[in-house]
């Protein structure tokens, strides 16, 4: 915990945020009578329940101070305070602690039974009173908790209050992109209740939760209900409202659900069983929640070729969609609407991607239940805290009030979005943010959940461990090689911004990792990325994602514009585009290795003096160049980080000269496949076959010039390169790739 000073006095008037005024069409349909009114929990439902959201009172007040005695004003629950849709706009900051009050009232045929209190999320630590009574405290910013509420009920109205602390970026605790400097490249804080908080009636012996793993191959669904008593629990599976299955058991004991010839959960078709459970004591019905499931499997497998693939329902499955933020402009974490939710969903789907990566940060349960009723998969991180490594140091050492915490909130946010059947893959690490011990967190998530793939560190510092292996690359797609026990990721890519007036949260500062000018500069860059994809596809990449589903405050990367007035590329462009990455995957293999597994010779000089004309030409003397293994560069290369370079290059140019053989005349689409940083010009047997410029993330497949693959020959083939460093860093090496037909 990091020491913080109190501010002193009972409050403190904190000032007004200074941010863009930028709003999405939603939040017209917002107001102090209908704040997302939908039911808050679509996995465990009941009939009977109220809505706490609307308008409260609030105070931002010393941490140290007691409860406030006067209040500042009214906010809009669960809208952030920071948002503009709270109506306050005001920050927070670690040396305080905002309070809430709002009075209710409990309805009259609720009596009788225990009366639970729901708050689907609040960041970071929550502490609860009802009539001046301490209810008991939260820690966790990203899973729902409850109280029981019935023994602190008085007659009458009710006066519940809620006091929270957040230190944001200035303690360890999880808080993903949030920081509480203004206009830093990260976002602003998000403080207090930011999803629903209800209530609900539950008898004395009722249903706590549900726990619903599908198993496909047993053609089960293994089901745990908790609960507080009863003795009996009978399940019953539904399809369209016809019961198919039905089984018995009882409370805190695994049941058995057999689904006979199962219906299965695929982006293609998102099917979902109903489920109806009842606990029952001394043979009478006590309680009932509806809920549902999808039969679907993850796993890792090998396809045809022997490469490792990602697999759903027991078939490769390439995944590929956007890194999802979920940030909105009037509500930062909190979506105005559940329409607004759903549409990032749809909006998704509809583009062609079958994906997304949900990126340090946990939405509400609706925005799962809309993946799973749509058929989006998900890939979800953890929210990254603490502090952060680069991509060459060891882990992270940690607290040990902060490695327990990190535990803590993993395992409740692994718990609350367990039955969703839309999330495929837990991600505990994100760039070294806060990593630590990673092999055993991630043998630890695995064990948590053994039904779904783990990737223990999506990008830079990986360890070997997870069952991927992910690199981010920017802009250009690329991939690390495939390995036997894992499969290779594109865990991020992309970037291409394009900021759009009249859309944008600042007028300047605006970002994107390549910022394009018009629609059709960035039509023209996306599908040349796009179409990159299918060739490493071939070579054994699993997955990629894109960069991003919407614009986030300063950054312009998003396929949407962040008040989701513009879809930048257009919906029907980006399907079309996108569409491509799931075309039968071609055969692509090496005409011509690169050194990406071991280091192949070259001949090489640094002397322009040695590269006397015709050096690229097949009968040049080369004898009196070096030779060395590939790769070629020097330490500090963009992409040299995995330990690829295997001969220093330092000088300002390189020639390299190599000759290959092949078996026969290649029938078929021949790419050079290229790491370079900077400028090169590859000849294929003396002929010009490619210029490059600038510095790519790793290998990339480019088009030959047409004339030089027509030189390509059975027998003894050269390839010879130019390349030229401006920059620090540098880095040269390539190969061929032949695409089949």
């Amino acid at each position: 915990m990091v020491a913080l000073t109190p501010i002193m006095g009972s409050t403190y008037s904190q000032p007004v945020l200074e941010e863009s005024a930028l709003v999405t069409r939603w939040s017209a349909d917002v107001s102090a009578d209908t704040v997302l009114p939908e039911y808050p929990r679509p996995q465990m439902t009941r009939d009977a329940w109220m809505n706490l959201n609307g308008e409260w009172e609030y105070a931002i007040v010393s941490r140290e101070a007691d409860a406030p005695a006067h209040y500042d004003g009214k906010i809009l629950v669960p809208f952030p305070v920071e948002s503009q849709l709270s109506g306050v706009k005001k920050s927070v900051g670690s040396p305080n602690r905002l309070w809430y009050r709002r009075s209710l009232t409990i309805p009259s045929d609720w009596k009788g039974q225990r009366v639970l209190l729901h708050f689907g999320a609040a960041d970071w630590e929550t502490t609860v009173y009802l009539n001046g009574k301490e209810l008991g405290s939260h820690r966790g910013g990203y899973a729902p908790f409850s109280f029981d509420i019935t023994d602190a009920i008085q007659t009458g109205t009710q006066e519940l209050e809620v006091a929270v602390w957040d230190p944001t970026s200035d303690s360890y605790q999880p808080r993903g992109k949030q920081v509480n400097e203004p206009k830093s490249i990260w976002y602003t804080a998000v403080t207090g209740i930011w999803q629903t908080v209800w209530m609900e009636p539950v008898p004395k012996a009722a249903i706590t939760e549900l726990r619903i793993t599908p198993d496909l191959d047993a053609e089960e669904a293994r089901i745990v209900v908790k609960s507080t008593g009863g003795e009996a629990i009978t399940l019953k599976a539904l399809d369209k409202g016809k019961v198919v299955a039905t089984a018995q058991g009882r409370p805190n004991t695994e049941i058995a659900l057999a689904i006979s010839a199962p219906k299965t959960w695929s982006p293609d078709s998102p099917f979902l069983y109903d489920l109806q459970v009842v606990l029952s004591s001394r043979g009478k019905e006590v309680d009932t929640v509806g809920s549902y499931f999808g039969m679907r499997k993850i796993s890792l497998g090998k396809d045809k070729d022997g490469i490792k693939r990602l697999f759903l329902n027991n078939e490769p499955l390439f995944h590929f969609g956007p890194l999802d933020q979920g940030w909105w402009p009037d509500g930062l974490y909190t979506a105005p609407t559940d329409e607004a939710l759903r549409y990032d969903v749809e909006i998704t789907k509809n583009s062609g991607f079958n994906m997304a990566r949900k990126h340090v940060k946990v939405e509400p349960a609706r925005w799962y239940y809309h993946c799973d009723k749509i058929g989006l998969m998900v890939w979800q991180d953890m929210p990254s805290g603490d502090n952060s490594i680069r991509w060459d140091m060891p882990d992270l050492v940690r607290s040990k009030e902060s490695e327990d915490n990190f535990y803590h909130e993993w395992g409740e946010i692994m718990d609350a979005l367990h039955n969703f059947p839309s999330i495929v893959m837990w991600v505990p690490f994100n760039e070294g943010w806060g990593q630590f011990d990673t092999n055993t967190v991630s043998d630890w998530t695995k064990r948590r959940d053994p039904t779904r793939l783990v990737n223990q560190s999506s990008g830079w510092a990986d360890r070997k461990g997870g069952d991927v292996y992910d690199k981010h690359s920017y802009p250009i797609a690329t991939m690390f090689p495939i390995e036997e026990n894992r499969a290779s990721v594109l865990g991020e890519f992309g970037g291409l911004g394009l900021p759009l007036e009249g859309h944008l949260w600042w007028d300047k500062r605006n970002w994107g990792y390549r910022t394009h000018k018009s629609k059709e500069e960035l039509q023209q860059a996306y599908e040349k990325l796009i179409v990159g994809l299918p060739p490493l596809i071939g070579r054994g990449l699993a997955a990629a994602i894109y960069t991003q589903t919407s614009d986030v405050e300063g950054e312009v990367n998003g396929l949407m514009t962040y008040d989701r007035a513009i879809i930048k590329m257009g919906i029907d462009w980006l399907a079309n585009i996108n569409s491509r990455v799931f075309e039968p995957t071609p055969t692509v293999r090496n005409l011509l290795p690169t050194s990406e597994k071991e280091g192949l010779l070259w001949h090489y000089t640094f002397d322009q003096s040695d590269a006397k004309d015709g050096w690229e030409q097949p009968d040049f003397d080369d004898g009196g160049w070096e030779e060395g293994p590939g790769m070629f560069g020097s330490d500090g290369a963009y992409g040299t980080w995995a330990g690829l370079v295997r001969t220093q290059w330092r000088s300002s140019r390189i020639w390299l000269r190599r000759t290959f053989n092949i078996s026969e005349k290649p029938e078929g689409t021949v790419l050079l496949y290229i790491h370079h940083n900077d400028d090169a010009e590859v000849y294929l047997n003396g002929v010009l076959a490619a210029k490059v410029q600038g510095a790519s993330p790793g290998f990339i497949p480019v088009p030959l010039i047409p004339e030089s693959m027509s030189t390509l020959k059975r027998g003894d083939n050269t390839i010879a390169i130019h390349a030229r460093q401006k920059r620090a860093g540098q880095c040269i090496d390539a190969g061929l790739l032949l695409i089949e037909e």
